[in-house]
């Protein structure tokens, strides 16, 4: 089971998950799970209008967001992926960002930027460091299960890329 992307080119900022969970998979829609705080957070630090429902999520794009996972097999719990799944992953993910040429991807989670650049030690936030020209960028997991940022963190973390992504 695998997760279509919600993508389109010259994007503001993809935002990058680690791997479809079960319910995503199943359903055919990134962050379905009734825990998962995502579309709410994303309504809340102001990249959409209103909160969108998992259902809606193509329409992301016309806020000039859309959404990837890093890893496509779908499993219950981040700690099951393999680290060479990542290795595996990655030359494909990025030719996925060189085709679509988004300003910035935005991992949401340590998981999937530590498997793609082969680094031990990943800071929140903006990353030196550029993913096939666009700048990389590493939020918190807004999985229910990320017990370390509440919802109100979470929104404040997601406002700094949208300030950044989307100058007034």
């Amino acid at each position: 089971m695998s997760l279509p992307d919600v993508i389109g080119p010259d994007l503001k900022v993809l935002f990058c998950g680690i791997n479809p969970g079960l319910l995503a998979a199943a359903s055919g829609h990134h962050f379905a799970g009734r825990g998962n705080r995502f579309w709410r957070v994303m309504h809340l630090s102001g990249f959409t209008s209103q909160q969108i429902a998992p259902h809606d999520s193509r329409t992301l794009l016309h806020h000039g967001c859309g959404l990837t996972t890093m890893v496509e097999r779908a499993t219950a719990r981040e700690d099951q992926i393999d680290p060479a799944e990542y290795a595996a992953a990655a030359g494909g993910f990025q030719c996925k960002i060189a085709q679509y040429r988004p300003a910035f991807v935005a991992f949401l989670g340590k998981p999937a930027f530590a498997g793609l650049t082969n680094r031990t030690t990943v800071a929140w936030g903006p990353q030196s460091m550029m993913i096939a020209g666009a700048k990389a960028w590493v939020l918190p997991n807004p999985s229910g299960r990320n017990r370390s940022f509440d919802l109100t963190r979470l929104v404040e973390v997601y406002q700094e890329l949208r300030l950044a992504a989307f100058p007034a």
